[in-house]
């Protein structure tokens, strides 16, 4: 058994280090300047746009600038799981260039507001993809998506309907610009953005018959041979220059609203309006209808450009309107890509690194760029959005709403990164979703998007988020509207086997699907709420909620040391295979994952966790088992289950904090060999260079932290846990202009263990530290070595706490 001190009243733990060394250390880094970093490029340089679009990353290479309400980027396909982004590196053709896009996101939805240039006939219809990609569907369809699958070669050339094939030779891109030669009509493609407009900038050959089509149609599918689900649209064309419309969508955020306007540098010569694929008369000016495409027709000489603008609300055309009038009240395309840049060379240099070679350089800044690309910004300029209520309601001055929480993904690195290099924003991020729970018929949000919430993935984390900026003591945030809030959700909700979980202790298998998974998750949302219980005065639920934070045990067979599905009579299921997603083909019981996975997957009371497996070594012995199993899954593993490292499945978000878990139990080397075997395996700098979905930046986020030498395996806790610092040295700014200078020394790929860390110049023997110790600023330095030093970090007293209280 593993001795322990006492709760210290159920709080988390800011530091365990003696108050008077607490303060010298914040003397010492309140004084520390940093020395610059050696003379490098500008970190936009080392971002590649287009690692994530290939394999099954789901991200997209086109224009936006960070957490931009605007991402204009093309659109190969709309219908399969890996389009779920509108665009596949293996894909052959372009179908057009629409404004809104998901980032790294496993289900599909958005695409709004196509554009596609054109020379001759209007099309009407897409037309079919090129056969390689016809060929590649067929096969994902057979293979339920499985990473084995072959992939063909693209075919190019000229495709039917309004499709254009492309190369990837005959793209470009950056931060903030994308660029397609489409060889068949000869046209060029430019594309930047601001934060609530789109603009394109369209190079034409000599023609009598350039146009532009506006497809109000286009969007996610379910399939290819399913037409996306329009509620309703409208289109509205003023004088020849200017389109105002707007559509709601039934698919995954099933209602939303989508505004925009339009305008053009040139007046069109003429103009065609169509509603279900039919041209309506030449003098048609406005349509209402399930289906609206509108050609605009140009002569056009050689070279000659065409800018479109083009403005997007979810409140009304005319808010769409006043954001581009007030946006972007010009027409210089190249003066908007350039501040695009800079709004991305302002985030990136945040952190400015030195790292082994240029690879590795892309692929931290590459990772950098996708986790400041959502949660994406959900207001106008005027404060006016859309709410949860589909009522449209003003902000308070200077606040901003925010939509796109992957929350099941994202609470676990890519919001405690945000806490590290965009304070600033986290209290409006947060209010976001105060502002959701008030408004939304579903409660508080769990996966919300654009005024809907979409259900998806378990639990309810975004309790989690709320608490991590309560710990990290972030000002600005109303903790008192959202504690009754939440409560509801956590005492009296029946919502996804809550109900039975605070029944029974845990979710039955035979009432509940994903039992087991929702009653580990169920669990750590518990020790969430219990924090902002504490907060809220509310003891008796504080109490309550520490004590249901436990129900984790009840799921844990301690006759073999897994986490199991267990029925309503308290009996284990059966058949259990630890590989297996269930134990019956009526439903699955874990998500996205198997008990291998989710025998780990505590993350917030670890020392009472291990002492259920007998002793530490057996706790070891388990993980050790983890990482070298055999790593086949069964014909029914959903694809997200990547990444494998024996049943570890880096690609998918509930094995992301397991490899910090040897930390806990004194033997940190295998944590620093682990991370930095996955640091190296797990990323490269390719278009397939992500084990899985970046999942709204977690997968990336994941990769930033780690390289810097910690992650918050328990973000409630504000707490980060060493691993192997992947960086020889990293420069953060930090709000009010504080920095943090990270060196490690003697680093590289051989030199993977820590062997001491010094903080301020100062001995540091303990193997964590806390948010409020980094945010001060400061030097942490980190000696590393080819061989482990077992001495570090083994003492009990010097492991990372976890539930409010230390090892010892």
């Amino acid at each position: 058994m593993i001795s322990r001190r006492r709760f210290l009243q159920h709080a988390l733990l800011a530091s365990s280090l003696p108050l008077a060394i607490q303060r010298s250390l914040a003397q010492t880094a309140s004084s520390f300047t940093a020395p610059p970093l050696l003379a490098q490029t500008k970190c936009t340089q080392h971002v590649d746009v287009f690692i994530g679009t290939g394999g099954h990353g789901h991200t997209f290479p086109g224009a936006t600038v960070p957490f931009g309400m605007v991402q204009l980027s093309p659109d190969t396909y709309n219908a399969i799981w890996d389009s779920s982004s509108g665009y596949h590196g293996g894909d052959g053709s372009i179908m057009g260039f629409s404004h809104t896009h998901l980032s790294g996101t496993g289900v599909g939805d958005m695409l709004d507001v196509l554009v596609m240039p054109g020379v001759g006939s209007v099309q009407t219809k897409p037309g079919d993809p090129t056969p390689a990609i016809q060929l590649y569907h067929s096969r994902f369809d057979a293979v339920h998506e499985n990473a084995a699958a072959p992939r063909t070669a693209p075919v190019y050339g000229h495709t039917p309907g309004y499709r254009a094939a492309f190369t990837r030779a005959d793209e470009m891109a950056e931060p903030g610009y994308y660029r397609v030669h489409l060889r068949d009509r000869q046209v060029t493609a430019e594309l930047t953005a601001t934060r609530r407009v789109g603009l394109h900038r369209y190079t034409f050959p000599a023609s009598a018959h350039s146009h532009l089509l506006v497809d109000l149609q286009h969007g996610m599918q379910d399939n290819p041979d399913v037409p996306t689900r329009i509620i309703d649209s409208q289109l509205k064309i003023v004088g020849n220059d200017t389109l105002l419309g707007g559509r709601r969508v039934d698919e995954w955020a099933s209602g939303r609203h989508i505004y925009f306007a339009m305008q053009v540098s040139r007046p069109f010569t003429r103009h065609q309006l169509f509603t279900t694929e039919q041209p309506q008369g030449s003098d048609a000016t406005q349509a209402q209808s399930k289906s609206i495409q509108c050609a605009l027709h140009f002569d056009t000489h050689a070279g000659e450009t065409i800018v479109v603008k083009v403005g997007i609300s979810a409140v009304s055309p005319e808010g769409a309107l006043r954001n581009l009038d007030s946006e972007l009240p010009g027409w210089d395309f190249d003066t908007t890509r350039q501040a695009a840049l800079q709004a991305w060379e302002r985030e990136l240099s945040k952190i400015q690194v030195q790292l082994a070679d240029e690879r590795h350089r892309r692929m931290f800044y590459t990772a950098m760029y996708h986790s400041l690309i959502v949660p994406t910004l959900f207001s106008d300029v005027d404060g006016q959005y859309r709410g949860m209520d589909l009522a449209i309601h003003q902000l308070p001055q200077g606040a901003e709403n925010y939509t796109e929480f992957s929350l099941w993904d994202i609470y676990r690195a890519e919001m405690p990164l945000l806490t590290l290099i965009q304070p600033e924003r986290v209290p409006d991020l947060a209010n976001s979703l105060i502002r959701m729970a008030e408004q939304s018929p579903a409660g508080v949000p769990v996966w919300p998007l654009q005024g809907h919430e979409t259900g998806c993935m378990i639990g309810y984390h975004s309790a989690v988020v709320l608490a991590e900026a309560q710990a990290k003591k972030f000002d600005g945030i109303d903790f008192a509207k959202a504690w009754p809030l939440w409560r509801k959700r956590a005492m009296d909700d029946a919502y996804e086997g809550l109900d039975l979980y605070r029944q029974q202790g845990y979710v039955p298998a035979d009432k509940e699907a994903e039992s087991a998974s929702k009653t580990l998750e169920y669990a750590y949302d518990d020790w969430a709420m219990a924090q902002l219980a504490k907060t809220a005065g509310a003891d008796d639920d504080h109490q309550r909620l520490l004590a249901r934070s436990r129900n984790y045990q009840h799921v844990f067979d301690p006759a073999d040391n897994f986490v199991k599905p267990r029925l309503a009579d308290g009996q284990w299921a059966a058949p259990f295979d630890p590989r297996a997603m269930g134990h019956s083909s009526q439903w699955r019981d874990f998500t996205e994952s198997n008990a291998w996975q989710a025998t780990f997957l505590n993350q917030h009371d670890i020392y009472h966790y291990m002492a259920m497996f007998g002793s530490e070594q057996a706790f070891v012995d388990k993980l050790d088992q983890l990482f070298s199993i055999s790593s086949q899954l069964p014909a029914d593993a959903p694809p997200d289950i990547a990444g494998m490292v024996g049943q570890y499945a880096h690609g998918n978000e509930p094995s992301h904090h397991v490899s910090y878990l040897y930390a806990y139990a004194g033997q940190p080397w295998k944590t620093q060999a682990r991370v930095r075997s996955l640091l190296e395996t797990m990323y490269d700098d390719k278009p397939d260079g992500e084990a899985g979905n970046d999942d709204c930046g977690q997968i990336s986020a994941w990769l930033i932290l780690s390289a810097l030498g910690f992650y918050p395996v328990d973000p409630v806790s504000g707490d980060y846990v060493f691993g192997s610092p992947q960086v020889s040295r990293a420069l953060i700014t930090l709000q009010g202009g504080r920095q943090l200078l990270i060196e490690a020394h003697g680093n590289s790929s051989r030199n993977v263990y820590v062997q001491s860390v010094r903080l301020n110049g100062r001995a540091y023997p303990h193997n964590w530290i806390s948010h409020a110790t980094l945010v001060q600023g400061g030097h942490l330095e980190f000696e590393m070595g080819a061989q482990p030093n077992h001495a570090f970090g083994s003492d009990p007293a010097h492991r990372p706490p976890s539930f409010g209280q230390t090892a010892v």
